[in-house]
């Protein structure tokens, strides 16, 4: 039977192994739409998914590959569509994920001639994708699918596929040999790559001298958990994770000592002033300050993206391989060490700090519901096999230091481009992709502002596919833009501008019964348990509207001098909420025991603030 460019695209996506796409419509991308409609009604087609916007076509499809391991696919129409489609795309690029969109253009002749949503979408396309073409010919179509499919699998990165409106419904057919014609396979080869002998044996040398050893781990080693766990064993290394790392290693590893840096722990910054081997797996950990000391450290690191190998640390050794094969290949290498002091004391230091959290969580302010307390209640409750979404800003800061993801649990979050807004269409994306299992999201209100409030439509329009329909939505309800605020008075010492970081205060409560949905709003600490037990018993969608403090500092692990001369001299600038802001940041402060407040008090020197003041 003859099919035309459209048909053939949609069954070439399905032997690429997918089986739903995100798109949203325009006349750019209509034959291609239309095609997607017939095979959906003759039941062989593709699961779509159309959300409110674009943009969240292409985070879903992000989401979905972070979660499934999958490629991702996103489809919109020409020019605008297609636009607004580049920041999920960036996130993709950006944390290494393998997506294709798939997006319209107008005719063939119409190129190059300034008509109506005509635009060089290649040159658009060229900074966020490792692999763009435009499919001007039928016979082109099967190797441009093929190609697009297998560089973003094997490059881990966004592929985009350009199809113009009349090429989508020529005719196609096998190509058949000829000159400039390619014929094509769909299928990938294996990133299941293993390093020269030489380069595991020297891995494997560096690891057994140290003493002291530190394995970072990020999201490059999901699959290899148990890998990892062994080799930490052997090596009686502490284990940190970065923040899309968090899930490859269980909380219940006493000796995880979770995340790094502003928004992570004080033994894992102390781990990492201590260790003497550092060992970094699948992990492209950015912040240089929290890392060791030049020549502190023996270094090894192992990727699947060469051009990240050696670039935050000097590394001896570097291995392009997943993480999961190389220690594979290493563990037989390693020799068991026999002294823990070093992995014990870790376990302790974190004991330590899993307390110091739950003080700070027990807090009362005066002026809105702590923002830990809820993060340590939604922990505390989080069901076998939960996935939970986190958004940029504080939200982020409460997820690394409360949220603890056991064993068969999932967390993700825009890593490095940190794009505001991600944490609803992840969450949507991981209840199509797990329609059995509850999915948290949480979100503050100005990312939910942003696109988030749209997403509970579509969350509407799509409740009935999910076997399991608990989704609850955790709203840290500030009517502030918090992590902005805090960056402009810890990093630039300017006070907060409420014409800046002002957020319409709006009832996500009473928006979320709009739709039918539960809505719970939170104003007081005491509210916070009863509001999450409700959630977790209702099997369906709830909006808690935590109406939280908007001072309460998201301290660091690591109190720098200039982090409180620059909050001091925001404060001397005139603050509109100085008072609330002192106030709020010395319950913080009292809260982590007296040798760091003396240390905070201490503005002499170079001296960092969590330094004994002897």
């Amino acid at each position: 039977m003859a099919i035309n460019v459209s048909e053939f695209i949609i069954q070439r996506i399905r032997e690429w192994g997918v089986t739903r796409v995100f798109g949203f419509p325009g006349d750019g991308i209509g034959e291609f739409d239309g095609m997607l409609g017939k095979t959906d009604r003759d039941g062989d087609g593709l699961e779509y998914i159309r959300p409110t916007h674009e943009e969240i076509c292409s985070l879903m499809a992000t989401a979905h590959a972070k979660f499934t391991g999958e490629v991702g696919v996103c489809v919109a129409t020409s020019s605008p569509g297609a636009f607004h489609m580049l920041n999920g795309l960036y996130d993709a690029q950006m944390d290494n994920q393998p997506v294709v969109a798939i997006v319209g253009q107008q005719g063939l002749a119409a190129l190059g001639t300034f008509v109506q949503q005509e635009s060089n979408l290649e040159r658009t396309f060229a900074d966020v994708a490792c692999y763009v073409e435009t499919i001007t010919t039928p016979d082109q179509a099967q190797v441009v699918v093929d190609t697009a499919f297998r560089t973003a699998k094997l490059r881990l990165q966004p592929a985009v596929i350009v199809l113009p409106h009349d090429v989508q419904a020529m005719d196609w057919q096998e190509p058949a040999p000829a000159n400039w014609v390619s014929r094509s396979s769909a299928v990938a080869a294996s990133t299941a790559i293993t390093p020269p002998i030489a380069e595991i044996q020297a891995m494997a040398e560096i690891i057994n001298a140290g003493q002291k050893v530190t394995f970072l781990v990020g999201h490059g080693a999901t699959g290899a958990t148990d890998e990892v766990l062994e080799a930490a064993d052997l090596a009686g290394a502490g284990i940190i994770t970065s923040l899309r790392g968090k899930a490859v290693v269980p909380s219940d590893v006493a000796y995880h000592t979770q995340q790094l840096g502003l928004l992570g722990s004080k033994p894992s910054l102390d781990q990492m002033k201590g260790c003497d081997t550092l060992v970094i797996l699948g992990a492209n950990y950015p912040y240089g300050q929290f890392l060791p000391a030049t020549g502190q450290a023996r270094a090894v690191q192992v990727d699947l993206k060469p051009e990240q190998l050696g670039i935050r640390y000097p590394t001896e050794v570097n291995l392009w391989g997943d993480v999961k094969s190389v220690l594979t290949a290493v563990i037989p290498l390693l020799k068991r060490h026999d002294d823990r002091s070093w992995q014990e004391k870790a376990a302790a230091d974190m004991a330590d700090w899993e307390t110091e959290m739950q003080d700070q969580a027990d807090i009362a302010y005066d002026d809105g519901v702590n923002p830990r307390r809820v993060f340590a209640g939604l922990n505390d409750r989080l069901p076998d096999g939960a996935i939970v979404t986190c958004d940029a800003g504080t939200t982020a800061d409460w997820y690394g230091h409360h949220i603890r993801l056991r064993r068969g649990m999932m967390g993700d979050l825009s890593g490095r481009l940190a794009t505001m807004l991600a944490a609803m269409p992840y969450a949507t994306a991981a209840k199509f992709a797990y329609p059995d299992r509850p999915v948290v999201c949480t979100i503050g209100d100005g990312a939910f502002q942003m696109l988030g409030m749209n997403e509970l439509i579509t969350v509407k329009k799509y409740l009935s596919r999910w076997k399991n329909k608990q989704l609850i939505v955790v709203i840290m309800h500030n009517d502030d833009l918090g992590q902005v605020s805090w960056e402009m008075r810890t990093e630039d010492g300017n006070p907060m501008w409420r014409g800046s970081q002002d957020v319409e205060t709006v009832d996500y409560a009473g928006y979320a019964e709009l739709l039918g949905f539960r809505g719970i709003a939170v104003k007081d600490d005491d509210a916070v348990a009863a509001a999450l037990d409700a959630a977790f018993a209702h099997d369906g969608v709830t909006v808690i509207d935590a109406y939280v403090s908007r001072n309460v500092p998201p301290l660091p692990p690591h109190i720098t001098r200039e982090y409180a001369l620059n909050t001091a001299k925001s404060l001397i600038k005139g603050d509109p909420v100085e008072l609330d802001v002192i106030k709020d940041s010395a319950k913080a402060m009292a809260a982590e025991g007296l040798d760091r407040v003396k240390g905070a008090l201490h503005l002499g020197g170079d001296r960092d603030l969590d330094e004994k003041d002897d």
